[in-house]
């Protein structure tokens, strides 16, 4: 292995030398934690970050939760859109600069974010409708654990987009979605207006 290859490089050489192959995820960072360790002497932070970050770029495939192939011939380099500085202001604003699922914001001394209502990875565009203000918490939690309560404030949020853009079928499928959580008592002391 050539010497001074940063971390995200390690983790592309590690794909690169096992293309057209599903692997897990433990595999991918197992190695390159070792690997890294041996090349540098230091301690490999993120590996996560890396794989999700080439992952949505567009090097790797994501087959399934948690499992990654690298095909050459299917690489290609994707634009993932991020807010500018401008459209985040406008989002804390219209937000009350306030998480729009607690309620709190940085007068209590929380962290916000940007959010985007539909994920960059699948397509969400960054515009002022798409974006949301999350805390830190519900940022991470909306990411990784998609709890409950988060789905159902994202799928109010959503069903509110959709009335405002028109989109009869996007709108009657959250209501249906919303429906559910009513019908099974599910987090009910969050508030549905149709």
């Amino acid at each position: 292995m050539a010497k001074g290859l940063s971390q995200m490089e390690l983790v592309k050489e590690f794909f690169i030398n096992n293309p057209l192959r599903d692997i897990q995820h433990p595999e991918v960072v197992d190695w390159v934690v070792a690997e890294w360790k041996k090349q540098t002497g230091e301690v490999f932070r993120d590996p996560d970050r890396a794989i999700r970050y080439l992952a949505q770029k567009g090097f790797l495939i994501k087959v399934a939760k948690g499992v990654y192939r690298y095909d050459p011939e299917h690489v290609h380099n994707r634009v993932l859109q991020d807010f500018t500085a401008a459209q985040k202001a406008q989002i804390l604003e219209r937000d009350g600069y306030r998480c729009v699922i607690c309620g709190r914001g940085e007068q209590e001394g929380i962290e916000l974010h940007i959010d985007h209502i539909k994920a960059k990875d699948f397509g969400g565009e960054a515009t002022i409708e798409n974006g949301q203000t999350l805390c830190a918490q519900h940022n991470f939690l909306k990411k990784n654990f998609k709890q409950t309560e988060t789905g159902k404030k994202m799928f109010i949020r959503l069903y509110e987009l959709a009335k405002g853009q028109k989109d009869e079928t996007l709108q009657k499928f959250c209501a249906e979605i919303l429906e559910v959580f009513e019908r099974n008592d599910i987090n009910g002391h969050i508030e549905w207006k149709k």
